[in-house]
């Protein structure tokens, strides 16, 4: 067979939904490029495959790649799966796919369950349209300062968050958007899956109320009213800052290098390892 690079969708928690096909891909391929071991490890011995695996994780794609291209150019078939859901949504693997495009070399999307379009559906709210944000910044000022960007979207936004934060999270949704009508998503596929959803701030107190909170967590805010998107575009006229003045702003309020790098490529559309490559340069003190 020729080589080719497939990205294969697993399953974000329930085995059953790993299609056929999924399990064939996975089985054929010489290798797996896989963002954690153990992880796919696990996936493979529920399905009885035995494949060698590599790590391909955020730390490390860049120097998997050409060995990955290499393999496919000998005719090899290179499989690459994230822990769960589709590849290259909020995970590196788009670099991996975008060198293979570069390089000429054939790729096949195998489909699998996705928690973002899962979520939407899930959600019941209005989502004609809808962004997805990935996680939001951790620092608080950096989160509300996203958030109030992030109103200004005429559709729904979809937020990926770790259940030790999204209470926090949740909270800073309430700070800046207090009546949008909100939905937590939590455990999809498993069986505790469960969908709360109330006006921001009703919503932020009711899971503050809970304490701990367990399971992979999706935050949906649904759009605004269209009143609310012209009060905002009013209060927000002034001219949006340029890619180096956002840079500059970023490292004067002491935001490291690493997550403004990753804000801002999400902001400005621009690769990360570009956006970081001029934080760096404007980091770095003028020579005398």
């Amino acid at each position: 067979m020729a080589g080719i690079l497939s990205v294969v969708g697993t399953p974000i928690g329930n085995l059953e939904d790993a299609s056929a096909r999924v399990r064939r891909t996975l089985g054929e391929a010489d290798v797996i490029l896989c963002e954690d071991t153990r992880v796919t490890a696990r996936l493979l011995s529920a399905f009885d495959l035995h494949v060698p695996l590599v790590r391909c994780d955020e730390n490390v794609i860049a120097s998997r790649v050409a060995s990955a291209l290499e393999r496919i150019e000998a005719g090899e078939r290179v499989a690459f799966v994230s822990d769960a859901g589709m590849p290259g949504v909020s995970d590196p693997g788009q670099r991996l796919v975008d060198a293979a495009l570069d390089a000429g070399l054939p790729v096949e999307v195998v489909p699998g369950p996705s928690a973002v379009t899962c979520a939407v559906v899930a959600s019941g709210l209005a989502c004609e349209h809808f962004f997805f944000e990935g996680f939001l910044p951790r620092r608080h000022s950096a989160q509300v300062a996203r958030l109030g960007e992030l109103a200004l979207v005429p559709g729904a936004i979809v937020c990926y968050e770790s259940p030790h934060r999204v209470a926090a999270t949740l909270a800073s949704v309430a700070e800046v958007m207090p009546a949008r009508r909100v939905a937590l998503v939590r455990e999809l596929t498993k069986l505790h899956e469960e969908v709360v959803r109330d006006e921001a701030a009703a919503l932020a107190a009711e899971i503050a109320a809970r304490g701990e909170v367990r399971g992979e967590c999706v935050i949906v805010i649904a759009p605004p009213t269209a009143e609310e998107l012209e009060e905002r575009c009013r209060g927000n006229a002034a001219a949006p800052l340029s890619l180096e003045e956002a840079i500059r702003e970023g490292l004067a309020a002491g935001e490291p290098k690493s997550a403004l790098a990753k804000r801002l490529a999400k902001e400005f559309s621009v690769p990360r390892a570009e956006v970081y490559d001029q934080v760096v340069a404007a980091a770095a003190p003028a020579e005398p």
